[in-house]
């Protein structure tokens, strides 16, 4: 099985500097992850890091609390495929979905996804903010607007990827959609867990520490 092909190698944190980025495309690039998952600040120096690699560019929109407006979080989105994104991971408005505005929720993952054509739309839902009814919830509107993937947490926020919430979310989007599990995945029974569960895609930034445990 390649583990390898699951993993968005990803470095989110604001501390984050250019030598950090060059040091995640190069690990990237040596296990041949599925992308690099960085601030779109960092679009352009991955953009020519991981020149001639197999390796996706995964950015972030409306990170992390998804309380922006829906103008800010599209013009985000239309600059970081401009700049070379390959993946966007969007965040959905929380509170707009916690308060049952559904329209709104449904939306905004509709527009985003009308800006990324063929190009992968992942939608956050925080897990860990939400009840289980508005987990299945958002991961069908999620589906219904035309999303590619419903991944479970920023890792900004109370905590991350669990089992069960992995397992939730594939029942509510079906076989088809994919499912990343990400946030606080330290080894590779974690990882292999949240696959059996029915992750398709794992969001780490311990994605070497896992690959060196697979072996």
């Amino acid at each position: 099985m390649e583990y390898n092909k699951y993993i968005d190698h990803t470095l989110l944190k604001a501390e984050a500097t250019s030598q950090d980025i060059e040091k995640l495309c190069k690990e990237a690039r040596k296990y041949k992850f599925m992308s690099v998952c960085v601030n779109p600040s960092f679009i352009p120096l991955c953009k020519e890091l991981l020149k001639g690699s197999e390796v996706k560019i995964c950015t972030v929109v409306g990170f992390p609390l998804g309380m922006m407006s829906t103008a800010s979080k599209a013009f985000e989105t239309k600059q970081a495929l401009l700049e070379g994104a390959d993946e966007i991971d969007m965040v959905i408005n929380i509170g707009r979905l916690k308060e049952g505005n559904l329209d709104y929720v449904k939306q905004e993952i509709a527009s985003l996804k009308a800006i990324c054509k063929e190009h992968v739309l992942k939608v956050i839902i925080e897990t860990c903010l939400l009840t289980d009814e508005e987990k299945v919830t958002a991961c069908k509107l999620a589906k219904e607007a035309g999303a590619d993937f419903v991944k479970t947490s920023t890792g900004f926020s109370k905590w991350g990827a669990k089992k069960e919430d992995i397992e939730l979310m594939r029942k509510a989007v079906g076989p088809e959609m994919g499912v990343k599990a990400s946030g606080g995945i330290s080894n590779f029974e974690e990882m292999k867990q949240m696959i059996d569960a029915g992750a398709t895609r794992i969001g780490t930034s311990r994605g070497v520490t896992l690959m060196e445990e697979a072996k």
